[in-house]
């Protein structure tokens, strides 16, 4: 029975299919867009962080880390997503269809555990100020990085070799824009099981339990808000994580509507569209709120043009 099977090399990925000839540019011009923008974003605060002495604070020094997985995930996803949907589908082999999906999982991972990271950050800061300074120094925070990046690479990679094992067969027609875990093992003809279940115990540390500890934190840290007596207080202690609140809802949401919804059936094309949300609007969303939210990013960025104004004058004179 084996014999009758034509094996996959290679997948073909579906992406938008539509009627109207205009429909793709739209999409195309978007994808563009969301994506530039996003670039521009990170590696501004990339740049902000690295050079300015007003955020040399160990808040920043994650948010800079935490924008350099968002570029590697967005340009490893979102570049071949513009192709796929320009061209109406895609030809991807299986050796770039797996090195997609094992950057776009473990840098996903990242931003998850640096999400858990700061938010342990602002718990302290808000919990424990007397201990802030002592606790979260220079040499926790390069562990606490480091940490996260090994941790999402080595742990992903366990499914990425599992996934290597299976056999795929039929047409290897994908109905996705990237190749994602579920459309992927949907085209295996093994028995994909013990992958589920390995895959559902990874998702444990780098999923699970960092959602349950940033709920946890933020019961701590609500509290210690309501505690403080004057209303300017409360308020200037809630600003100080909102940015990261609103940034883990909105990594935390999609991914919670993608992989908890069954695989099978229409769930699979609704997730399609909503991976969209989460690889495109998740990565532009999280520099807009770190910049237009932040008083200290945004005075930094206006010396920093004052700074490169100055420059090019003087270059000129």
């Amino acid at each position: 029975m084996t014999k009758n099977k034509t094996m996959v090399g290679e997948f073909f990925l579906v992406g938008i299919q539509s009627q109207s000839p205009y429909f793709k540019f739209v999409i195309f011009a978007l994808l563009l867009a969301a994506y530039m923008m996003t670039l521009t974003g990170d590696v501004t605060i990339l740049v902000l962080v690295s050079t300015s002495q007003r955020l040399q604070h160990p808040i920043y020094y994650f948010i800079k880390y935490l924008s350099l997985s968002e570029i590697l995930l967005t340009t490893n996803i979102v570049p071949n997503m513009m192709h796929i949907v320009l061209l109406e589908g895609g030809t991807v082999s299986f050796a770039g269809c797996i090195t997609q999906f094992y950057i776009y999982i473990a840098s996903g991972s990242v931003e998850s555990l640096l999400l858990t990271v700061m938010s342990y950050d602002r718990y302290l800061a808000i919990c424990r100020p007397l201990h802030y300074g002592q606790v979260m120094d220079v040499h926790l925070c390069n562990k606490l990085v480091v940490s996260t990046w090994a941790l999402s690479f080595s742990l992903v990679l366990i499914t990425v070799i599992l996934i290597c094992q299976l056999e795929f067969c039929g047409s290897g027609a994908m109905d996705h824009y990237f190749c994602d875990f579920a459309p992927l093992i949907e085209l295996s003809c093994s028995d994909t099981t013990h992958l589920r279940i390995v895959v559902l115990v990874l998702s444990i540390p780098l999923v699970l339990s960092t959602f349950l500890f940033i709920i946890v934190t933020y019961v701590c840290i609500f509290k210690a808000i309501l505690s403080i007596s004057s209303s300017h207080g409360r308020q200037k202690a809630f600003s100080t994580c909102s940015s990261h609140l609103a940034s883990v809802c909105s990594y935390y949401g999609p991914l919670i509507i993608i992989y908890v919804v069954p695989y099978r059936g229409n769930s699979l094309n609704i997730n399609k569209y909503i991976s969209i949300l989460y690889t495109v609007g998740t990565p532009l969303f999280n520099p807009i709120i770190y910049s237009l939210r932040n008083q200290e990013v945004r005075d930094a960025l206006k010396k920093y043009i004052v700074m490169l104004r100055s420059r090019f004058v003087s270059n000129r004179m």
